[in-house]
């Protein structure tokens, strides 16, 4: 009888390694909006991040060959009227990215291909239907201008970005303020956390919730939700005794999680950044110092934790790099 002591996994012996100051960017005032957004964007050729702007709201747009000191004249997109929340790249085209806003409305931007040379403030198209803040945003993982967004006013709001036009609305699902949305793998579902502690999966087509579970984490603190590969959800979110929480479940039978987690207690919000490819869930918290992974298969307890990167900076915001950005010859991973 030989019992296998160790896990065999790929992804065991992962680390994380900082880039050197000479490739990193200086200077940028990140914006201090409370809410729990990630703040930073990423693509193969630009990063975007949200900054503090007056009057109105405005984000930066980098190509990342350039790096260095961010001169305080450097151009922005700067077209809302309101703080800038949330913005999301679009999957299709490299040179498109959305943005949401305290101001109500949804931005769609064209970037040109080198990147700002003067300030951006006409939008490709405004997409107006909220009657609070937009949130949320994210582009529709496999067909091409479809954008989701989800406001204050507790609406999602499904866009042909094409048209301008709202093509789906989900509208009395959702009684109190939406935490997270995030489509599946192939964007037939969509997963929300809510205020109310509930994580809903919902059919957009059919405008219906097909599963639920009320009362995911306990705790009153926010909530995140996102869709595996598999077809599985993946929440964080806080115990009664506000600890730090993540938790797997199956939207086919919601009533039980498949496995749950106590981490820490720390009250940063935990963001998960997933890897379809390899099965590794990322998670950042606002305001920690450390990034912690963790790997999700088909065998008991089902989420392993792998290890944790931990740098002296607490960080402010995060963006996830698609797979074509990655150097592979490096056996880079993530970024």
């Amino acid at each position: 009888m030989f019992r296998r002591v160790v896990r065999a996994s790929k992804f065991r012996h992962v680390f994380g390694q900082a880039l050197k100051n000479d490739q990193c960017y200086d200077d940028i005032r990140v914006s201090r909006v409370t809410w729990d957004s990630s703040f930073c964007a990423v693509n193969p050729k630009f990063v975007a991040i949200i900054i503090e702007a007056s009057g109105g709201g405005a984000f930066l747009v980098l190509p990342l060959n350039k790096s260095g000191r961010i001169d305080k004249a450097y151009p922005t997109v700067c077209g809302h009227t309101g703080p800038v929340l949330d913005i999301d790249w679009c999957p299709h085209n490299d040179q498109v990215i959305a943005s949401g806003s305290e101001d109500c409305t949804v931005m769609v931007w064209q970037i040109p291909e080198n990147g700002l040379v003067t300030g951006l403030s006409e939008p490709v198209v405004v997409l107006e239907g909220h009657s609070k803040r937009v949130g949320i945003i994210t582009w529709h993982p496999t067909a091409r201008n479809v954008l989701l967004s989800a406001g204050c006013d507790n609406l999602i709001i499904i866009w042909n970005v094409g048209t301008g036009e709202a093509m789906i609305q989900l509208e009395d699902m959702h009684p109190d303020v939406i935490f997270s949305a995030c489509w599946n793998r192939n964007g037939s579902l969509i997963c929300t956390a809510c205020k109310d502690k509930t994580i809903r999966v919902i059919d957009p087509r059919k405008e219906e919730i097909v599963g639920e579970k009320e009362k995911a984490h306990e705790g009153a603190r926010p909530m995140r939700a996102i869709f595996l590969s598999d077809g599985n959800v993946f929440t964080t979110g806080f115990s009664r005794m506000s600890e730090r929480q993540l938790a797997l479940w199956n939207p086919q039978a919601m009533d039980e999680a498949i496995s749950v987690h106590e981490m820490d207690t720390s009250n940063g919000v935990l963001l998960p950044f997933y890897d379809p490819d390899t099965n590794v869930v990322y998670l950042c918290g606002k305001g920690d110092s450390s990034i912690r992974y963790f790997e999700i298969t088909d065998e008991a307890p089902f989420v392993h934790y792998l290890n944790t990167f931990t740098t002296k900076e607490p960080q402010r915001g995060m963006g996830y790099m698609p797979k074509r950005g990655l150097d592979v010859n490096k056996c880079e991973i993530a970024r």
